[in-house]
C-alpha cells in the first residue's frame, strides 16, 4: 500500500463535536471565569489595602529606629555637665573643653589632640577610682564588668588611641571615628559625673 496514495480519514465529524461541546460550554465557563475574576478582585483589593497599610506602619517605624540611631550615633557633643552642678570635676570639666574645641575642628591632627587629651582624663579617672597599673590599658583589665556599664566604651576608645599614638600619621584618622571614640569616653566620664 502506498501511503501516499491513501486517504485521510475523516475528522470533520470530530472536530464539529469538539466546537459544538465548545459553543454549548462557553457561557458556563465564561461565567465561571467572571466570577473568578470577581472573587480575585475581591480579594486582592482588601489585601492590597491591608499591605499598603503594614507598608507604611514599617516605613514609619524605620524613621523613629533612624531618629534613635541619629540620637545616639550623631556624635554631637554635648555640655556633659552644668557649672552650677554639684557633681563633676571643675578641673576635668575644663580639659573636656578643650577636647570638645578640638573634635569640632576641620584638623585631623586637632582630632588626634581631642583623643589623646580624652585618654588623659580616663587615666585620671581611673587613678582616682583606685585602679593601678602602669598603663591604661592594664587599669581597665582590674575593672570587673559589674562596676563599669561603660567598659567596652573605655576599650574601644582607648584601642584607637592607641593606634593614632603607635602608627603616627600613617594612620589615617576619619572625622566620624574621631566623633566616635570622643562620644565613648564622654560615655564614661558621664557614668561616673567627671566632666
Amino acid at each position: 500500500m502506498n501511503p501516499l496514495t491513501s486517504t485521510s480519514p475523516d475528522i470533520t465529524p470530530a472536530l464539529n463535536q469538539i466546537l459544538g461541546t465548545i459553543v454549548k460550554w462557553y457561557p458556563v465557563v465564561l461565567a465561571d471565569i467572571k466570577s473568578f475574576v470577581f472573587i480575585l478582585v475581591g480579594i486582592s483589593i482588601p489585601l492590597s489595602v491591608f499591605f499598603l497599610i503594614v507598608i507604611i506602619y514599617c516605613v514609619e517605624q524605620l524613621k523613629k529606629i533612624r531618629k534613635a540611631e541619629v540620637e545616639k550615633y550623631d556624635l554631637k557633643v554635648e555640655p556633659a555637665y552644668e557649672a552650677t552642678a554639684p557633681a563633676g570635676n571643675v578641673v576635668m570639666a575644663q580639659k573636656w573643653d578643650s577636647v570638645k574645641k578640638h573634635i569640632e575642628s576641620d584638623k585631623e591632627n586637632d582630632w588626634r589632640q581631642a583623643i589623646m587629651d580624652a585618654d588623659i582624663i580616663l587615666d585620671d579617672l581611673l587613678t582616682k577610682m583606685g585602679y593601678q597599673g602602669e598603663s591604661i590599658g592594664e587599669k581597665l583589665k582590674r575593672v570587673a564588668t559589674g562596676d563599669f556599664a561603660s567598659l567596652d566604651d573605655a576599650w574601644e576608645a582607648h584601642k584607637l588611641r592607641n593606634r593614632i599614638a603607635h602608627e603616627g600619621t600613617t594612620f589615617s584618622l576619619g572625622h566620624h571615628e574621631a566623633k566616635a571614640a570622643i562620644d565613648q569616653y564622654k560615655r564614661v566620664f558621664e557614668e561616673f559625673y567627671y566632666i
